[in-house]
């Protein structure tokens, strides 16, 4: 039987993207047995891209979403699609004994993989979610300088001379209307973008591929076995393969996956229509994020307001007021700002991984997992869910080399966890400041 009814929707975050959405389509909540290809456990980033990657296979695939497609940090992040990778380093050293030489040329391609993908599927389907290039990776210290003329040198040494551009602060100056920066690094490459309206446009590719969605709709249970199934109140998906792409929303698979992936809460704002003032702050129209630990980002949206993110808190908890918290920094970093309204504030969780590797693995022999971008999510999703339509369709290079990464795994999960990481991140910021 393959029958479905609403129950009510439950509501996304009250955000500038869920203010400005193209596509609102409800999907039914999940009655009665559905059988397919694979059944997909999330409907954010991970688990669309890798349905549309499985669709376009031809394969069939279900997609189950405890609330809305989107509703998690894929339709609440700053929107910025940038060739960082969260734990490059820790990936180097652990690759290097299966990749060997190659493992330089591995993270660096992994590096743009991301916005290939998003850039052609942006393409092919349509997709209207505010799409530009152009970005500055901005230094405040001399320390900060040194970390972005590596890069560079990187960049021109692979081919990407006429992408990036180093600014000192008379050019940064001309870019941004802000006393912070000493330089920074201009990389035309890297995207910004309105990340629910990319996610919800993908999901409505899925969908059109074929792909079943079924929102509202939270899976109980897995069930293992030669033919796995996942179980929600109204509803079964049955499937010769199952992939859970929750991220660090979901509580499912306890005993596997507790302790491996930790939630810090981001706090992020937007402003009311800035007008021409939108332009004299950030004439290029440029996406930033600083060099500092901790960092702040910032960018401007379609209407012109300033959406402006930062202050991960390690805790775990939401703050109380992330106007209050975030006010001071729009208005240090730019002061012609202060005073502007704050049209719209809500918060995100990241999902954040020890040593900030990807986890991929293996629950049993076809049920699959998928987390952990550590703040990096809208590329490195859209990266991981090629390379997990690859692994589901018989092709394991790319995910062997992610599962073999040795991960920590934190006694007693997030009463444990988060502590340790909020005591990890002083420390780092303490370093910081010696730099």
């Amino acid at each position: 039987m393959n029958a479905a009814v609403n129950n009510g929707p439950a509501q996304r975050a009250p955000s500038y993207y869920s203010a400005t959405l193209n596509d609102d389509t409800l999907y039914p909540t999940l009655k009665g047995t559905v059988q397919v290809d694979v059944a997909i456990i999330g409907g954010g980033f991970t688990g669309v891209a890798t349905a549309v990657e499985l669709a376009e296979r031809g394969l069939k695939v279900a997609i189950v979403e405890t609330h809305r497609i989107g509703w998690g940090a894929s339709g609440r992040n700053g929107g910025q699609v940038t060739g960082s990778l969260s734990g490059d380093e820790a990936m180097r050293t652990q690759m290097r004994d299966r990749l060997g030489a190659a493992v330089d040329d591995f993270i660096w391609h992994l590096r743009w993989r991301g916005h290939q993908i998003i850039e052609q599927r942006v393409a092919r389907y349509g997709i209207q979610c505010d799409l530009k290039h152009g970005h500055l990776h901005a230094a405040m210290k001399p320390s900060h300088m040194n970390e972005l003329r590596a890069f560079e040198a990187e960049a021109q040494r692979r081919g990407m001379g006429d992408q990036v551009q180093l600014l000192d602060r008379a050019a940064v100056a001309s870019h941004l209307q802000s006393p912070l920066y000493l330089g920074a690094l201009k990389n035309l490459r890297n995207l910004h973008l309105h990340p629910l309206n990319l996610c919800l446009g993908e999901a409505r590719a899925a969908h059109e591929l074929g792909a079943l969605i079924f929102e509202n709709s939270e899976v109980l249970d897995i069930v293992h076995g030669p033919r796995p199934a996942v179980v929600t109140a109204h509803g079964r998906i049955e499937a010769r393969q199952v992939m859970l792409a929750g991220d660090v929303y979901h509580k499912l698979e306890k005993r596997q996956l507790k302790g491996k992936i930790f939630p810090a809460m981001g706090g992020i704002v937007t402003t009311a229509p800035l007008g021409e003032l939108a332009e004299q702050i950030n004439p290029q129209d440029l996406a930033v994020y600083d060099c500092r630990f901790v960092l702040d980002y910032y960018r401007l949206t379609a209407d012109k307001r300033l959406l402006f993110g930062g202050g991960a808190n390690y805790s775990g908890r939401d703050s109380r007021d992330i106007e209050a918290e975030l006010r001071p920094c729009i208005e240090r970093t730019f002061p012609a700002l202060k005073g502007v309204p704050i049209a719209f504030q809500w918060s995100c969780a990241m999902g954040i991984v020890v040593n900030r590797i990807p986890q991929l693995g293996k629950l049993s022999d076809n049920v699959w997992y998928c987390q952990g971008y550590s703040g990096h999510g809208i590329a490195t999703s859209h990266i991981m869910g090629e390379i997990m339509a690859e692994a589901l369709t018989g092709t394991l290079e790319q995910f062997d080399t992610f599962a073999a990464c040795k991960h920590i795994k934190v006694p007693m999960g997030d009463v444990l966890g988060n502590p340790l990481l909020a005591a990890g991140m002083w420390y780092y910021q303490m370093l910081e400041k010696l730099r």
